[in-house]
């Protein structure tokens, strides 16, 4: 059975975001939703799905589709600025403890 998950007001605004931008570049670039859903690899469901903003389709997919359309989601230059940033955040990682645990300490309230 399927998972309800719920998403906040602001993650719900920018799948419907991304999705519009994908169907206006799709459109724009003269291509059906069948021919984009082909080079995509997925099915034209998933297709409109993804331009709904519906959050259930991966998010591989979704960057996929928005990088056929010539939607760019990070900037890229002859810089390498993504490799820059990706090496970046994994020395930042390196640094940080492997994972977060709360540790759970009886409160002493009697004075």
């Amino acid at each position: 059975m399927p998972r309800n998950r719920s998403y906040s007001r602001v993650t719900r605004e920018a799948l419907l975001v991304l999705g519009k931008l994908i169907r206006v570049n799709r459109t724009e670039r003269g291509l059906t939703a069948q021919e984009l859903a082909d080079r995509a690899g997925i099915s034209r469901t998933t297709l409109f799905n993804i331009e709904k903003g519906s959050p259930g389709p991966e998010i591989g997919i979704v960057f996929e589709v928005a990088s056929i359309v010539g939607i760019r989601l990070f900037d890229h230059d002859e810089r390498n600025t993504l490799k820059a940033r990706m090496t970046y955040l994994d020395e930042k990682l390196t640094l940080l403890p492997k994972s977060v645990r709360h540790s759970v300490k009886d409160v002493d309230d009697d004075f």
